[in-house]
This record gives structure tokens, sequence and C-alpha cells, in this order.
């Protein structure tokens, strides 16, 4: 079934550029691999999924989100030290590396290091692009209702790309 704009379990198919206020181009989608998602079901930033709202195929806009509908404001608490003694021993840190770490409630998180030393590693916890306001170039390529399984699930099932 067909929809005609951006609005609650439509599954949204669109391009993107999303760069920094410094002008920096962080990501950008491909045409053949554009970003598809259900919308409603908190699956993208909140201040993009707002701005989309109401849009349709073929539309495009300029959206600036702030940090906080964004990745959030930076959080100079939000940091880790890993001992030495607790890194894999084939394991050569270094610093800007991106690592999965798991807590000790097994939960997985991505930090980036930002300092190695001889005892250890520190870790940031904060998401890369954490206080940026971020600058999105969008195009809604497609739009159509979601199928039951992935209002069930919360998010696409796109059988060709599995995220």
């Amino acid at each position: 079934m067909a929809a005609e704009k951006v609005e609650q379990d439509v599954v949204v198919t669109l391009q993107y550029k999303l760069s920094l206020d410094d002008g920096e181009l962080v990501e950008e989608s491909e045409q053949d691999d554009p970003l598809m998602y259900l919308h409603g079901h908190q699956n993208i930033i909140p201040g993009l999924e707002e701005a989309l709202e109401g849009m349709s195929i073929g539309e495009k806009k300029n959206i600036i989100v702030e940090p906080e509908d964004g990745y959030g404001e930076y959080d100079a608490e939000d940091m880790g030290r890993i001992e030495r003694d607790d890194l894999p021993a084939e394991f050569d840190p270094e610093p800007g590396m991106v690592i999965e770490v798991t807590d000790d409630d097994g939960a997985e998180a991505e930090a980036v290091i930002v300092e190695v030393d001889d005892d250890g590693i520190l870790l940031d916890f904060n998401h890369p692009m954490a206080g940026e306001r971020l600058h999105f170039e969008v195009e809604i390529t497609g739009l159509r209702a979601a199928t039951a399984e992935e209002l069930d699930h919360g998010h696409v099932h796109d059988h060709d790309h599995e995220h």
C-alpha cells in the first residue's frame, strides 16, 4: 500500500548528506543504498524524525538538528579507563581507535580511545557526534506502509540489506 507522506508507521526511503557546522561532510547515503527507516519508532535521531514528518516523495529539505535532539550534549564525565592487565595481550591500542566494550551487565558500547599510557587506556563513551549541530540535506525517495511484521518489530525488514 502506498503512503502519501511521512507519518507514523510509514517506511521512509531517503537520500541524505550529513555535515557538521564547519562544513565537514560526515556521512552520505549512496544512490543504490539509501537510508530506509520506520517513521515514528525512534529508529533515527528525534530531531531528524520530527523534521521529516509530513514530507512527500521527491521533496528536499535542509534540516538543522541541535545536539539535544541529535546525539546529545557532550558529557565530560562519560569516560572510562581500562587497565593494561584487562586488555587482550595482542591488542595494540592507539588514540582515535573505536572499540567495543562490554560492561559488567553484558551491555555493549562503543568507545573512542583518547589516551594510551603504560598502565592502560582512557576511553570516551560519548557518541563521536555528541555536542555537534547536525546539518542534514535530505530527499525523500520512497514511501510505503509498513508491514504487520515491521510494526511488530518496530523497524524495517529489508531483505537485501540486513543492518
